[in-house]
């Protein structure tokens, strides 16, 4: 799968990723990209004020599309997970919040899919509930927008925003059809 992007956050400006001397947490994640038109299925999370691409971790034994049909059954309770297909990684060095590691590398392995329009019930974990999280549909460009508004005058944003909000302008750039709209409203949409 290509790589979309890799990020190492701010605090660890000094991080060299080819030689790391840190004691590093792995962690894979698989992220469902959902279109229907110019609506997008995703997360919104009440705590950080924040839309995200519904997914999450890859669990011991799983393989990637396991995970994400697992992840997108539990957090948006979505049916007949088909047509399942590569859209790409990105990459991210964090500082850890755990004394037994230093940084968290994480790799999210991005998928293109269709479900059944009717979504089912959620199985959302306790501090995704605690959180205020829900799927919800939404123009993407609205997503984009109101993510950008976050990262600006927010001070709970949450660390993923910058990803998911790089993640729905890629989507916008290679996979929205441009013939739905007047090419001007794509850019100025696309762009703020």
């Amino acid at each position: 799968m290509r790589l979309l992007k890799s990020t190492v956050h701010p605090d660890l400006n000094e991080l060299d990723t080819s030689e790391l001397q840190y004691n590093t947490f792995h962690r894979k994640a698989a992220r469902g990209i959902i279109l229907n038109g110019d609506n997008i299925l995703m997360l919104y999370t009440e705590r950080y004020h924040d839309y995200t691409l519904p997914g999450g971790g890859i669990d011991e034994g799983e393989d990637a599309i396991e995970g994400l049909i697992r992840e997108l059954q539990e957090e948006t309770g979505a049916q007949n997970i088909r047509d399942i297909r590569e859209f790409g990684i990105y990459e991210e060095y964090r500082p850890w919040y755990k004394p037994e590691h230093d940084i968290m590398h994480m790799l999210s392995y991005c998928y293109v899919c269709s479900i059944d329009e009717q979504l089912g019930d959620t199985k959302l974990e306790d501090y995704e509930v605690k959180n205020g999280m829900k799927p919800v549909w939404i123009n993407i460009y609205d997503a984009i927008a109101h993510n950008e508004h976050t990262i600006a005058n927010s001070e709970k944003k949450g660390m993923s925003i910058e990803r998911e909000t790089f993640l729905l302008k890629t989507i916008v750039a290679e996979l929205m059809d441009k013939g739905t709209a007047e090419d001007g409203e794509i850019l100025f949409r696309a762009a703020s």
